[in-house]
């Protein structure tokens, strides 16, 4: 989406980033229906390590806390009943919601895993409308237009995208200018959702600790999380 200048309600800066202290997924999804537009989903990662080009595509867009760390900056910034909206299970909730009246089109993954995500949706939620899906390999720029030219004749209420940002935030930039619908950003929700990633247990996320529980099976990230140190400092000395 280029600009959506008239949501500018009670959004916090956090960083650069502006964020909505949404309080519930009830809430976000009430305002991403009337509004239309991009979901994004912000963490202590993307706040720490904003540039200019993902400022701005979280500012055109809906900025929503999916970690604890953007969830206590808003709380520290006046807004205690600000909560995190994990982006892995909004897109669910938002099935569940509207499957029966809304429509939905998924793009991203490999084959596999989009038929996979396709088969099991239509098994969880008899009789949704996925009015066409594709794996998010875009090789050319003709399959890039000819998948928005699909999403613009489809016109779906619902476009998820699992490309990893800013990539799928950007194909969905292009996707809104012809289109407007609720967009949301997934990662790798669609992986997630057919159980070739294993997320964290319940336990983990309720107690915002995910972030430990990953680090501990994939030692790797230790480069990544670091630096949540330094957001940690920021967030003690009030520098957000």
């Amino acid at each position: 989406m280029s600009s959506n200048n008239n949501i500018t309600d009670n959004r916090v800066t956090l960083n650069g980033v502006k964020v909505y202290p949404f309080r519930s997924f009830d809430e976000l999804l009430a305002f991403a229906e009337k509004q239309k537009g991009i979901l994004v989903s912000i963490n202590a990662e993307k706040i720490l390590h904003a540039t200019d080009e993902t400022r701005g595509i979280i500012n055109r867009n809906i900025g929503f806390c999916d970690g604890a760390g953007a969830v206590y900056a808003l709380r520290q910034k006046g807004h205690p009943e600000a909560c995190k909206l994990p982006g892995c299970e909004l897109w669910l909730k938002s099935i569940a919601a509207c499957h029966r009246d809304k429509t939905f089109y998924l793009v991203g993954g490999r084959q596999e895993v989009i038929d996979e995500t396709v088969a099991k949706l239509r098994r969880e939620y008899p009789g949704i409308r996925i009015v066409a899906y594709r794996n998010g390999y875009l090789k050319t720029p003709e399959e890039r237009a000819a998948l928005i030219d699909d999403v613009a004749a489809k016109r779906p209420d619902f476009v998820f995208v699992a490309m990893g940002s800013p990539k799928q935030e950007l194909l969905m930039e292009e996707m809104m200018r012809r289109h407007p619908a609720i967009y949301q950003g997934l990662g790798g929700s669609f992986d997630v959702y057919t159980g070739h990633v294993k997320r964290a247990p319940r336990w983990w996320v309720d107690h915002n600790l995910e972030f430990l529980y990953r680090l501990i099976h994939q030692p790797s990230r230790i480069k990544r999380q670091v630096h949540l140190l330094r957001y940690a400092y920021w967030l003690a000395f009030h520098k957000l």
